[in-house]
């Protein structure tokens, strides 16, 4: 670790991390490769293999041309029914990186190892936070718009970022939200009122700490957007923002103090966590 508390081989400025788009296709084709040959040699079809692994066929077909990404927990079955030996698992990793968008995956490798984990975000609600539904409606309202397929990829590998709440310890969670992003309407009012009930059901098992800022707060540190703080287990410290695709991971001490600071009081502003409870209990109550 660098005296900063960089990674080995992160840059020296706060620069947008991003990793290119022919090095990740590289990685899925030759990963995709591996399981045709280890499925070959098993002398398993495409049908066959899939129906081990809760795939389609054609599920099956697109990884093994590098077109879809397979789910961790299913690379580990995948080692298993192909007889791998370790060979699908050692590129685990990397392939679950792979199908993230290129402006998050430097921050994923801190959010898989957080101790620690805090966000701030305003226009919708945290991506750990969301339901399977939520995910799919918020990504297709992206623009420009975006093939059903990768939407799907899109919705199982932010699913996958869930198991943090699986994790022994469970890493320290906040997580503040506007209150406009809960009340923003959809088309679909059964997809929303599960969402909030999700969000209640985090908050009462206490798996994290969720707190609502008011619309009518006349003090607020936020308004110039969402960003979240992660700590790993040996101690380095980073603010992550991300805007329209472009992405920020703060490793300067100065910087991510300024977060620190800047979160802090953002807490001391809104809601605190039952009266945060309240309000979507009420919420729900209202539709």
């Amino acid at each position: 670790m660098t005296e900063e508390g960089r990674l080995a081989g992160e840059p020296e400025e706060d620069d947008d991390m991003e990793l290119d788009d022919d090095s990740t296709n590289g990685l899925l084709r030759s990963f995709g490769r591996q399981v045709q040959a280890l499925r070959v040699r098993r002398g398993l079809s495409k049908a066959e293999l899939g129906s081990a692994l809760n795939y389609s066929e054609s599920q099956i077909g697109s990884i093994e041309i590098g077109r879809r990404v397979m789910q961790p927990d299913v690379i580990d079955r995948a080692d298993e029914v192909l007889d791998a030996g370790g060979v699908l698992v050692a590129m685990k990793e990397q392939v679950e990186r792979a199908g993230f968008p290129k402006f998050f995956r430097d921050a994923r490798k801190y959010e898989s190892r957080a101790v620690e984990l805090h966000a701030y975000d305003t226009q919708v609600i945290n991506g750990l936070l969301q339901t399977e539904d939520y995910a799919r409606t918020v990504l297709r309202m992206r623009r420009p718009r975006t093939r059903g397929d990768v939407i799907e990829q899109q919705v199982l590998s932010r699913l996958a970022r869930q198991d943090i709440f699986e994790r022994n310890p469970l890493p320290d969670m906040s997580f503040v939200l506007e209150e406009a992003a809960l009340r923003r309407s959809f088309a679909n009012p059964a997809m929303i009122q599960a969402q909030w009930q999700h969000l209640l059901d985090v908050g009462r098992e206490s798996l994290a700490e969720i707190q609502i800022m008011p619309t009518n707060c006349a003090e607020h540190a936020g308004l110039n957007g969402a960003f979240s703080l992660m700590e790993t287990e040996d101690g380095r410290r980073v603010g992550y923002v991300e805007v329209q695709d472009v992405s920020r991971l703060h490793t300067h001490r100065k910087r991510v103090r300024e977060l620190d600071l800047k979160y802090g009081i953002i807490r001391a502003q809104a809601l605190p966590p039952s009266a945060s409870l309240d309000l979507i209990e009420q919420l729900l109550g209202e539709r």
